[in-house]
């Protein structure tokens, strides 16, 4: 069975963005667009679906029942996405450069690194000791 045509996939992630935060305002600085632009998208989105989405009011906007039943569906496959998409980058390896005095790196440090280094085995850790 084929699949129907999805709405524009930028639509539907700024749906979900301002539905889960509630503001277009606040959609649109995670998505880093105006909010404008985050009006627009949902507009193409209840156009495409044919249905509203969120109720408007001056400074507030409320989602209807179609945007309360859209909304967790949409929140959970992002959350996929974004897992795939990190299973697929795979491990991602951190570095933490730490520069101090030799007699803290030697007598707080050092004592210390073996916990933190198994409790976070991603993360590189480069030592510089200040001389003063």
């Amino acid at each position: 069975m084929p699949l129907s045509r999805l709405p524009s996939l930028s639509a539907l992630r700024a749906f979900e963005a301002a539905a889960r935060l509630s503001s277009f305002k606040e959609a649109a600085a995670e998505l880093a667009v105006t909010p404008g632009a985050i009006s627009q998208q949902i507009r193409i989105l209840e156009e495409d679906l044919g249905v509203a989405l969120f109720e408007r009011a001056p400074r507030r906007v409320t989602l209807t029942a179609a945007g309360l039943d859209l909304m967790p569906e949409l929140t959970d496959g992002f959350v996929r996405i974004r897992d795939a998409v990190d299973r697929a980058r795979g491990p991602q390896e951190q570095q933490v450069k730490i520069c101090a005095a030799g007699m803290v790196i030697r007598n707080w440090l050092l004592p210390r690194l073996h916990k933190i280094s198994a409790a976070h085995r991603e993360v590189r850790t480069q030592m510089r000791a200040l001389h003063s």
